[in-house]
């Protein structure tokens, strides 16, 4: 009777003793359970986060590539709007010469007045109006009013050939905007009634080999059309 409990004790004992293992055991493998199970959605978190960061760069791209396209765009058209700007001065520039020429052209030539060196005027390289130039348009201005026609002016600046062709022309235009702003500030000539051009050393009346011939080929000549 005693061996059959000492048998009974020593199987609870066991019992107890394998019971704790196996509960071990159990929680062990429940555990790493709910850690793969963390784990996975924490992977499929990561996968999702990262997809929508390669959509959100995607975007950005094609933002970034349309705005360039965009730019592009503005810049050409901008382009052609300057070109067009200009074309439309330059073809309004040319009616205008047009319309000049042509007016020119209908009008009758009353009479002509030359302001030149010769004639103690123009001085070599200079621009300013002398006072014996200013008589002579002053006399020219009173012959007008006194003839009561409506005028149209003609102004020519001309040089001798001493020096730069392009600073001649230059220098010829200054001579004829001289007599020009005389006109208008003295005489209250309309400026539209005026019309200014530069022939530099092209048209010399007399040779430029010397020094009279130069003296005369620095000249302003006025030419009234009615």
């Amino acid at each position: 009777m005693m061996r059959n409990s000492l048998f009974v004790v020593g199987v609870f004992t066991l019992a107890l003793g394998v019971a704790p293992a196996c509960a071990t055991k159990k929680f062990v493998r429940t555990s790493v359970g709910e850690v793969n199970d963390k784990v996975g959605t924490m992977g499929k978190s990561l996968e999702e986060t990262q997809e929508r960061v390669r959509t959100a760069e995607g975007r950005i791209v094609e933002v970034d590539s349309k705005a360039a396209a965009a730019a592009d765009s503005a810049s050409k058209a901008n382009a052609a709007a300057a070109a067009a700007a200009s074309k439309a001065a330059e073809v309004g520039t040319t009616a205008e010469r047009r319309a000049a020429g042509i007016e020119a052209e209908t009008r009758k030539l009353i009479f002509t007045t030359v302001l030149s060196e010769d004639r103690g005027q123009f001085k070599l390289g200079k621009a300013e109006l002398p006072e014996d130039a200013t008589a002579a348009i002053d006399n020219m201005v009173n012959t007008l009013k006194a003839d009561k026609k409506a005028v149209w002016v003609e102004i020519e600046g001309h040089t001798d050939n001493v020096g730069d062709a392009k600073y001649n022309e230059s220098l010829g235009l200054l001579r004829a905007e001289a007599v020009k702003r005389y006109l208008y500030e003295k005489h209250q000539v309309p400026l539209h009634k005026i019309n200014v051009i530069s022939y530099g050393e092209e048209k010399p009346v007399a040779p430029n080999n010397t020094r009279d011939g130069r003296a005369q080929n620095r000249r302003v000549v006025i030419k009234v059309l009615a």
